[in-house]
């Protein structure tokens, strides 16, 4: 039973709350002002900011992707430009099938991840929309500036049948597409 002049639980309750959060605030503000955490690029995230930072990550291209209608994306003509496209400007980071990421790929933090299972594990509209607009501070460029939207298009579409090749398969495409 409340008796006058005291506060009520429910009060009480609120300003531990209020104070908690303001205290973890402050506390966060004064360890991101320390400069302790590391930043470099050669060193990895601990393991709980990586998770947050994915979570983060996967959300906002949903959240971001969701309007999107993509095209049909099954035609074997869009699916050869796309390897192309692909080929040119997607390997050198994150490698293909019988094909590792190069120098520039392994020496970014974080490390770009391999492709292969990527359209496996987005939507198409999800994966447009990655290689549109890009991934702040994770090296991933926005494509936007630089291929058509048929271009993105096609590399969304090639992109969803890396899942299926081998590595002979990719070298036959890469073969290919090194050719003059």
């Amino acid at each position: 039973m409340h008796q006058p002049g005291r506060p009520s639980t429910v009060k009480i309750v609120l300003l531990t709350l209020l104070v908690l959060a303001v205290g973890g605030a402050a506390g966060a503000y004064a360890f991101m002002m320390s400069g302790i955490y590391n930043i470099s690029a050669t060193s990895q995230h601990l393991q709980f900011v990586y998770s947050f930072l994915e979570k983060g990550m996967h959300q906002s291209v949903r959240f971001h992707a969701r309007g999107i209608a993509p095209p049909p994306l099954d035609d074997p003509q869009r699916i050869a430009r796309g390897a192309r496209l692909y080929h040119a400007a997607c390997v050198q980071c994150h490698g293909a099938p019988g094909i590792a990421p190069r120098g520039i790929g392994m020496s970014m933090q974080p490390v770009p991840g391999p492709l292969v299972d990527s359209g496996e594990k987005w939507q198409p509209n999800e994966l447009y929309w990655i290689v549109r607009h890009g991934i702040k501070m994770s090296g991933m460029p926005a494509w936007e500036y630089r291929m058509s939207e048929e271009e993105l298009w096609d590399t969304v579409a090639f992109m969803r049948r890396l899942p299926q090749l081998t590595p002979a398969d990719y070298a036959a495409i890469a073969a290919r597409e090194e050719r003059p």
